[in-house]
């Protein structure tokens, strides 16, 4: 039997995961990861953590499994994507990661956009330019801490720090890369008319790979530091969204990715380079080789519903809060909910968007409440679908939905439905550590591909097709689909 490893570092945790030949994971284990805010609006982590805590997680999970280094075929890496890595020319780290949640950079983007041009940005990197996106962080550093930035000469992002210490070569796969507002997407290659127009050093930006793509090898100094044999390939791997696709096997059109966590993200492959005009959705490079994918994403899609039940039903349990839900028909008698409580991204990109109930009256219980919420965060991700249908998304999909609101058979009734989409789920519960095992396991020799490595091993069940009551959200969903345009303005005075 041969055996892959899956790295994944997320904001909270450094996770290793063992796979073997068939699909099957065999080990795994995560070490908690701190996490900073020094200041408002500030995100930060140290890479010298991620770095203990996968070495401690790998170490773990080898030891759990009772499988031996050299039976380690290939290795994959994953984690969350955005994050600033900034470094001498000794691979020193010259200060901690500013991360993808970090929002102190909104003035950079304004000077990318005027510098390029909004049209021209979106043509060019597939998105418009975020806070969240790494090039603004660059030149915060520049103006800030004009210190730091003398000294720099790499700019990796979180899961290309693993790669360095794993490897010593600078390296980063085309999903994670298109994520910086530095790379040219379609052509798959650092734009340099963007790295110009920001006077950002070419030089400073790792080679690129594909997501199965061999990127370097394990070092013997990471060797003995991690209890993996020198020698073993490392691949391009993927930032989280890509690789977590490729782990329900969201891989080729048609198969969408939904995920129903604390925020709600809509992922859907594309064969071509395509990009919406308006910057309304993210356009980037997949972890699958010459293949692309749009992406939306809101914020508060699960976390609607935690904030609901932490304020108005503590103590109680999910299931006792959402059980009346059912007896409430669809539309909620007239109550709308707006999932805006923490801004949006998709369709909006607005961080002072706020949440809403619109219509309560009298009438109106706690159970309506819930069901407006599981409703409203259903439109909210048909908002995106609506995007990537007007872009092209063929006229048959199959939805592969993950995450805690996919635990709800209510919840995912409601979302085939406001959709008119079959949902189905998936054997592979540990997200985007399984793609970058897959990954792997392809560049071992495993499978030939991508798509055949996924469609070998990840089993689709529990099929949820539209209902009977499909064409009863059509109304509530243009009336939802009114409200951020008309309270816009409300928004800005708080």
């Amino acid at each position: 039997m041969a055996y892959v490893l899956g790295l994944d570092i997320s904001t909270t945790g450094a996770k290793a995961l063992i796979v073997d030949e068939r699909g099957t994971v065999v080990a795994s284990h995560t070490t908690p990861q701190p996490i900073s805010a020094p200041k408002p609006l500030w995100s930060e982590q140290n890479p010298a953590d991620w770095w203990d805590g996968i070495v401690a997680s790998i170490r773990a999970a080898l030891s759990e499994s009772g499988i031996g280094a050299d039976e380690i075929s290939a290795i994959g890496v994953t984690g969350q994507m955005h994050g600033l890595v900034l470094l001498d020319a000794g691979g020193n780290v010259l200060r901690p990661s500013i991360l993808w949640n970090d929002q102190r950079t909104q003035a950079q983007c304004d000077q990318m956009t005027e510098k390029i041009g909004f049209e021209r940005l979106i043509q060019l990197t597939g998105n418009r330019a975020l806070t969240g996106f790494t090039a603004p962080k660059i030149l915060w550093v520049r103006e800030n801490e004009p210190e730091v930035y003398a000294r720099a000469a790499h700019i990796l992002l979180p899961k290309d720090y693993l790669r360095l210490k794993l490897t010593g070569e600078y390296g980063m796969d085309m999903s994670d890369a298109s994520g910086t507002s530095l790379l040219n997407v379609a052509e798959r290659r650092w734009s340099t008319e963007v790295a110009d127009a920001l006077n950002i050093p070419i030089e400073w930006l790792p080679t690129l790979y594909e997501g199965p793509e061999i990127s370097g090898v394990i070092s013997e100094a990471a060797a003995s530091e991690t209890g993996l044999k020198a020698g073993t390939p490392v691949v391009g791997g993927g930032g989280d969204q890509a690789a977590g696709a490729v782990g329900v096997g969201a891989v080729k059109p048609g198969i969408i990715s939904l995920v129903v966590g604390t925020s709600g993200v809509v992922f859907a492959p594309l064969d071509r380079y395509a990009y919406e005009p308006n910057g309304a959705l993210h356009a980037f490079c997949h972890a699958v080789p010459n293949t692309w994918h749009f992406m939306g994403v809101m914020l508060s899609a699960a976390g609607s519903l935690q904030w609901f039940h932490d304020t108005l039903a503590h103590g109680e349990t999910f299931d006792d809060l959402l059980a009346p839900t059912k007896d409430i028909a669809p539309g909620s008698d007239g109550l709308l909910f707006l999932p805006y409580l923490t801004g949006e991204r998709t369709p909006h990109p607005d961080p002072l968007a706020r949440g809403a109930f619109v219509g309560l009256t009298v009438r109106h219980t706690r159970a309506h409440m819930a069901r407006a919420v599981l409703e409203g965060v259903a439109f909210g991700l048909r908002d995106a679908f609506e995007l990537i249908r007007m872009a092209g998304l063929p006229a048959q999909i199959e939805v592969r939905v993950s995450g805690g609101g996919a635990k709800s058979p209510l919840w995912k009734q409601i979302i085939a439905d406001v959709l008119n989409a079959p949902l189905v789920s998936t054997n592979s519960t540990e997200g985007a550590g399984y793609g970058a095992a897959l990954l792997a396991a392809v560049a071992a020799g495993m499978y030939p591909d991508v798509p055949t490595a996924c469609a070998q091993a990840i089993i689709t069940s529990d099929l949820v097709t539209p209902g009977d009551e499909r064409a009863a959200y059509d109304k509530p969903y243009t009336l939802y689909r009114d409200l951020y345009p008309a309270l816009k303005g409300t928004f800005r005075q708080f």
